[in-house]
């Protein structure tokens, strides 16, 4: 069984510190092995509904269970009498960055220590360690140099290399290698000037003497690409670290979708094939919303036992479920037509007032070799937590008002405009996980039909 990393060990599939009954826990290492004790837990549920929550990237043990009791707590008062709802979190290991504010989790007090500029700050450092246990030398090298912030090119051309192994895309086979995304491929100083400019847009710029400054977009962009923040070599330190993130964002997009497909898929499947009667609910945030999304690979064809999927600022590509690409009309999405394996509807939330997946996913995603193309947000590279799902004919779009007040389809994918509660949070994701909101477990509770 693979080493589970960032402080995600097997537990005894009981949650401690959810307030809601009956809840249990599923979890799985990094393989998508899961442990069979939490698998039992949730086998021996007594429900006619399981709501199914798996977390996104910035999260340990700890601020998963908070994640789950706050976004479970009101659902017990907005499903009918003939509802009797299981709880279940998917507990997968992914990590938590100390220096990206959880809104009601976190203050900007209790955050990574102010004056750090590029700097590594202890609980991210120790984060990182556990999350790429078998690279710790190279992460020692990483914080000095985030520390030190040279004023060298020499610097930088080490640290893009450090980066490639941590992220793996030295090991890549030449016949993939064009999978690869540009941001661990081109010139490590352009990257690292384009991820600046990315963080001041963001409203942040770690590193550059001057976080939170909101630097407007005509500060540097591709029509001035040699602005930075800061100025000199060691201004763009900031994006180096932004780089670093990205590359263990990387590892965990890779690793969503094997815990999602391998995973969590199977013992759905194996659970309703033990219970028939059994509905499942699956929610997923971020990252989370790839898990529960690329589950729906391992639903046999005509099952039915999947009755709603509700995507949270999905961190996947807002053209994975359409049949053709409109820039490769040969090509498909990764998950194209599964969402016809959902007996109700599939519903991406998403919100202008993510960052995370307007400005820096489309970084991190892009597969083009043209490094001027970092600063671009060509349409191929977009989120569907930032602007729904793409290219599905027939997809509605709404609001969340709207959708609250007339209802989801019955079917199909509907992309839902959460940005009215999804909105406050800090530098650099924004209100990526701002997600703990009365509405949307409405939304949840609609899209299952399971209201009163």
């Amino acid at each position: 069984m693979a080493n589970v990393g960032g402080g995600f060990g097997f537990g005894t599939g009981v949650g401690v510190g959810v307030g809601v009954r009956p809840y249990a826990e599923l979890t799985f290492d990094s393989e998508g092995d899961v442990d069979r004790v939490t698998q039992g837990a949730v086998s021996r549920m007594e429900a006619t509904d399981l709501l199914v929550f798996a977390h996104g990237w910035n999260s340990d043990r700890s601020t998963a269970t908070r994640l789950y009791d706050r976004f479970f707590a009101p659902f017990e008062g907005l499903v009918g009498s003939g509802v009797r709802l299981g709880y279940v979190g998917v507990v997968w290991p992914s990590m938590r960055f100390s220096d990206e504010p959880i809104p009601d989790f976190d203050t900007l007090a209790a955050l990574a220590e102010p004056d750090l500029g590029a700097a590594l700050d202890p609980l991210t450092r120790r984060a990182l360690g556990e999350f790429w246990p078998e690279r710790r030398a190279e992460l020692d090298r990483v914080a000095e140099l985030l520390a030190e912030r040279p004023d060298s090119a020499a610097a930088f051309i080490e640290f893009g290399a450090l980066i490639r192994e941590l992220a793996g895309v030295d090991a890549v086979p030449a016949l993939v290698a064009p999978s690869v995304p540009a941001i661990f491929t081109d010139d490590v100083l352009e990257v690292c000037r384009a991820l600046s400019v990315a963080l001041a847009r963001a409203g942040g710029a770690p590193g550059t003497g001057a976080p939170g400054t909101g630097a407007p977009a005509d500060a540097a962009g591709p029509e001035n690409p040699g602005l930075t923040v800061g100025g000199g070599l060691r201004g763009l330190w900031g994006g180096a670290k932004e780089l670093l993130r990205q590359a263990a964002y990387y590892k965990m997009k890779k690793r969503a979708g094997v815990v999602g497909e391998r995973g969590l898929g199977p013992v759905l499947a194996q659970l309703a094939a033990a219970r028939p009667a059994l509905r499942f609910h699956l929610i997923g945030h971020s990252f989370g919303a790839r898990v529960v999304s690329f589950s729906l690979r391992a639903v046999p064809d005509r099952a039915r036992y999947v009755k709603s999927v509700t995507l949270l600022q999905g961190a996947f590509s807002h053209y994975a479920f359409a049949d053709r690409l409109p820039h490769d009309k040969g090509t498909g999405g990764a998950l194209r037509g599964l969402q016809r394996r959902v007996d109700g509807p599939v519903v991406a939330c998403h919100s202008p007032y993510d960052s995370a997946l307007k400005i820096f996913y489309p970084l991190a995603s892009r597969m083009a070799g043209d490094s001027a193309g970092l600063l671009g947000f060509d349409g191929r590279w977009g989120a569907i937590g930032h602007d729904g799902v793409q290219a599905v004919p027939g997809a509605p779009r709404m609001t969340l008002d709207t959708a609250l007040r007339e209802g989801v389809p019955a079917t199909g994918c509907v992309s839902v405009d959460a940005g009215s509660v999804v909105r406050r949070g800090g530098a650099p994701s924004g209100a990526h996980s701002d997600i703990c909101h009365e509405e949307l477990a409405r939304l949840v509770v609609d899209a299952g039909r399971m209201g009163r």
